[in-house]
This record gives structure tokens, sequence and C-alpha cells, in this order.
């Protein structure tokens, strides 16, 4: 059924940005569908202007950033909704210190996010916007509906939320905000988990997606020499970068021809490019640095396998895009990840820091090459029939238009 046209701000923590491509696409899916989106985004992009892909300058030109407006531009806002709204300001100004408690740093945090909050309550009035979404920004969003009675919806993607509830609020944003989407079963488990039955109907399970039609299969390469291993994303210690080179380290030692390929930057580039020469593998392991869609293309059509050993994760949808380019996958069976690879049919599955499991695993793909195929065509097939962008987006949608065509379940404010 065709779904009404629906005017939503979307709040993002910073747009557009190489790390988080997945919410430009759904943005534009959103439009593609109807609804008009409008984005606000704490920071400016990751890139110079020149670097962004045209969709991302097309988004750039569009977008309204908080934080670019400097000190005046903010002043100026609290100022206005101040006077206008008195009460509801000095409400959750007082609401984002009780978030604090008793820590000062989480106070001054919090403080932070209220100002932000401030000014994006401006923009939205100006704009005449009633309902905003957020991916990553959810904390300033609740401190948002203190000052303005908005509709107010969040994806809480995890890993960070979940081991840390308290200090990300999520049993207040269950009673506050009206939609916590989750991209998996076990998002919606952990949040459920939190608050009271009451809340578990704001709860829904609505997952990300790739658009298979863009990451087509790569050839197949029967016995390659080397072995080309891909790893994409960002270079911190909870990506499991150094357990991977101890895998990769073993295969090297039993005279196996293996080349591995990391697509990202981060703070941990330089201890692992030590890490990598210690052991002799600096032949074996090329560093390609940040990669734009285009570049991570094509390192997916070169590759054989594509590995992630990640100790925390939502769905990365690095390993959807892998999956639908029919690369054989080895990844750790925590969060979500066992409901995108359905272990030994659309991957391999392998516990999180066991270097053992994780050099099997990758030892028995460059052995069996039967088996790299068939994990690889039913990773494509698995990506088409449950992570297709288009279809899960439009079930998002759906769960959005519910909001807008009823006022039942919506959140009481704590503040």
């Amino acid at each position: 059924m065709p779904i009404p046209r629906i005017r939503i701000a979307y709040l993002v923590s910073q747009y557009p940005t190489m790390t988080h491509t997945f919410v430009l696409r759904e943005i534009r899916e959103l439009r593609r569908i109807g609804f008009d989106i409008r984005v606000a985004s704490i920071r400016a992009s990751d890139r110079p202007f020149e670097q962004l892909t045209w969709e991302e300058q097309e988004e750039q030109r569009a977008t309204f950033y908080i934080k670019t407006g400097g000190c005046a531009a903010a002043s100026a806002a609290h100022l206005r909704i101040l006077l206008s709204r008195p009460f509801s300001y000095l409400r959750g100004l007082v609401y984002a210190l009780w978030l604090g408690g008793r820590h000062v740093r989480a106070a001054l945090r919090n403080l932070l996010y209220f100002a932000e909050a401030v000014v994006l309550v401006g923009w939205m009035q100006r704009e005449g916007l009633c309902h905003v979404h957020t991916h990553f920004s959810s904390t300033v969003v609740l401190l948002a509906r203190c000052v303005l009675p908005i509709r107010t919806s969040a994806t809480i993607h995890g890993s960070d939320e979940f081991s840390d509830p308290a200090k990300y609020h999520l049993k207040q944003k269950m009673a506050s905000l009206d939609l916590l989407r989750t991209i998996s079963e076990y998002g919606r488990g952990q949040l459920t988990s939190l608050g009271p039955s009451v809340h578990w109907n704001k709860v829904r399970v609505s997952r990300l997606g790739v658009d298979p039609e863009a990451y087509s299969p790569r050839p197949f390469r029967w016995n390659p020499s080397p072995f080309e291993i891909l790893c994409v994303g960002r270079l911190v210690a909870r990506k499991g970068f150094y357990v991977l080179f101890t895998a990769l380290e073993r295969l090297v030692r039993e005279g196996r021809a293996v080349r591995l390929r990391i697509a990202g930057d981060g703070p941990e580039r330089p201890g692992l490019e030590r890490d990598a020469a210690e052991r002799g593998l600096m032949r074996h392991v090329i560093f390609e640095g940040w990669q734009n869609t285009a570049g991570v293309s094509a390192l997916y059509q070169q590759a054989d396998i594509f590995a992630l050993p990640s100790f925390a994760e939502g769905i990365p949808v690095v390993l959807m895009e892998a999956m639908a380019t029919e690369i054989a996958c080895v990844a750790t069976s925590i969060a979500g990840i066992p409901e995108l690879i359905r272990n030994d049919v659309d991957g391999l599955l392998v516990q999180p820091s066991n270097e053992e499991e994780l050099a099997a695993a990758l030892a028995r793909l460059l052995d069996e090459p039967e088996l790299r195929l068939r994990l690889g065509k039913s990773a494509r097939q698995r990506v088409v029939e449950c992570y297709d962008l288009g279809r899960n987006t439009a079930e998002f949608a759906a769960i959005l238009g519910e909001i807008h065509g009823s006022e039942i379940g919506r959140g009481k404010s704590e503040c």
C-alpha cells in the first residue's frame, strides 16, 4: 500500500561519513519511497567536500550542521527557546543534570547534549518538523523531547549501549521515546530485558540491508595464489585485528600463500603496523586506509575470503556487502551476527578472541574451494532474502507510518 508523505527530521552524529554509509542509503531510500527527510548532523563530514561522492555532496549541501554555527548561533537558539518556552527549557536543563547523577564528567557530557538538543529543537521549529529519528545521537533526542513535544524514535545499534545501558540511559529512552528500533532479535532481547513490559511494544526489529544489485558476485577463483583475505572496519581494539594477525601468522608459518588487505583506519593503526612488523607479516598485510564505496567494492571483487574477528558488533553492514558479493565469510559468533550468518550454511562462525578457531576456519576455506563456493552462493541468497535494502527500508517506513497514524503507545516523558 502507498505510504502517505511524512516529514521527518533525521539526526545523526556525523553526516556523511565513510563509516556509516548505510545511514545515507537508508535516508535516500526513504525519500525514494516518498518520505520528506530533512537531515541534521552534530558534526561536519569526515572529509573535505571535494573528496565526497556526488551523492554525499548532494546530502551535505542539504544538511543542517549543529556545531558549525558556532557559539553565537547556539546562544541565539538557546535564548529564543528560553524566552518562548522557559519552563520546558529549564526542565530539560535540570533533566540533563539529573541524568548525570553525581558524576561530574557525565553531567558535563549531558550539558553538551542539552546544548545540541536546543539547537536541534530550534531548527525543527523553523522547518516545521514534529518528528525526529536518530542514529547514534539518541541522548540528544531524549533531551529534545523534554524541550519540545515532538515524536521521537531511535535506531539502537549496540554493542556499546548494551554493554553499559546506564551510561546510555536506555531505561529512560524506553520510557520516553515513541519507538526504539533494533536491527536484530538480539538487540530486542537486550532492550526488553531493561524495562517493564508496558514499554516492550515500542521495541521493534527492523533490519538494515544492502542493495544486492550494487554488489554483484565477483569471479570465483578456484586456486588463487596468494589467497586474498579482506577485512573492512575501523582500526580499533574491539575489531579483533590482533587476533586476526595471530591467525594469519599461523597460516604463513604453515607455508600458505596468503595476503590480508585491511580497508579502514583509526587509532590502532600504528600499533597494528608494529605488530605486523614484529611478526614478520609486512609482506602479507596491506593497509589500504579509508576507502569510499567504490574503493571497497573494488576490494570485494578481488577478495577470496572476508574475515571479521570483532569482539563487539551490532550486525555489520560490511558483512552483508561481502556476502552479496558471494565472498565466503568468517566472523565471530557475537550479538546479531548469527542471525545474519548461519554457521556452515552462509559462512563460518568462530568464538571471539580464539585465534586457533579463526586460523582453522581460514585454513578450511583455503583448502576447500567447493566449500568457499557453496558458502558464497548461500551468503548472497541470504542477503537477497532477508537483508535487501529496499524491502527492509519499506518495512521500517511502515513502522514510522504507524507512529504518525496513531498516538497510541506514545511514551510519557520522565522530565
